[in-house]
This record gives C-alpha cells, sequence and structure tokens, in this order.
C-alpha cells in the first residue's frame, strides 16, 4: 500500500470490464512507482506493468441466452445463439428433443454451466445473477476449525 499508483480503470459501459480485458481474463495496466521507492532490479525504472483480473466477454448476454432458450428453445435457437450449430440443428429437427432437451437448457443456461462456444463469459451486470466457482486443489489451503 502506497508504494505505487495506478491509474482509474476505464470500464467499458456495456460488459463492466475493463477495456483492455483480454482472453486469458486479465487486464494489462501501467503503474508508476511513488516518490522514495527504487525498485531493487532497475534502480532508473519507475513504471511498471501490472495484471488485474477481469472477465472476458464477447458480447453473449446471459438474459438473451436464457429468454431464447425459454421461449425458443424447442427450435434450437438458444444454442444456434451460442454457437453450439450441431446441438441447435439437433434441436430444431426433434423440436427440442420432445421438450426434454429444452428444459435441459434452461437449467444449465440458468445455472450457467453452458455457456458460449469461444470460451467467453456472458455479458451481465455487476450485481447481476454471476455464478462464481469455488475450487479447491493441492495448492489450497484448508483450516480446520476447532470446537471451544
Amino acid at each position: 500500500m502506497g508504494q505505487y499508483s495506478c491509474p482509474k480503470l476505464v470500464i467499458d459501459p456495456i460488459t463492466e470490464q475493463p477495456i483492455n480485458c483480454g482472453r486469458n481474463n486479465r487486464a494489462l495496466i501501467n503503474c508508476t512507482l511513488n516518490e522514495g521507492i527504487v525498485c531493487e532490479d532497475d534502480p532508473n525504472r519507475n513504471t511498471f506493468i501490472k495484471e488485474i483480473p477481469c472477465l472476458y466477454t464477447n458480447g453473449y448476454y446471459f438474459e438473451t441466452s436464457l429468454l431464447l432458450s425459454i421461449f425458443l428453445g424447442m427450435f434450437g435457437f438458444d444454442r444456434f445463439y451460442l454457437g453450439y450449430p450441431g446441438i441447435g440443428l439437433l434441436k430444431f429437427c426433434t423440436l427440442g428433443c420432445l421438450f426434454v432437451g429444452q428444459l435441459i437448457d434452461i437449467i444449465l443456461i440458468a445455472l450457467q454451466i453452458v455457456g458460449p462456444s469461444d470460451g467467453s463469459n456472458y455479458v451481465i451486470k455487476y450485481f447481476g445473477p454471476r455464478l462464481t466457482l469455488l475450487n479447491a486443489d493441492n495448492d489450497s489451503l484448508i483450516v480446520l476449525q476447532t470446537d471451544s
């Protein structure tokens, strides 16, 4: 805290993510060292690039895909919209797999399990129904709680 300062992020009003958010879900910003702070690697350098987390979106709206799934899912419009033409054609030819496929897709899209085919995230309002996945791996810290 107080060792460097970064410019205020420019946020895209549509996606509510930083303008330069990349496919790796990171945005790069140029930060400047504050007065009196010296970099050990290069004392003459006073700027550096910092990565901040963001959610890359490619224009697929969550609300649109959910509404397409509810009202036109039997014809596969939801899957065509998300970039899955094969499944969309299957649903179109079988009337949403006799409406069972439509019901399954409504649930999968509502839970955000099925997303856009290009691997991007849905465009969702900041306080919207965004799903945050939590996971644990071998590097996760597990703290046991003792009852006192």
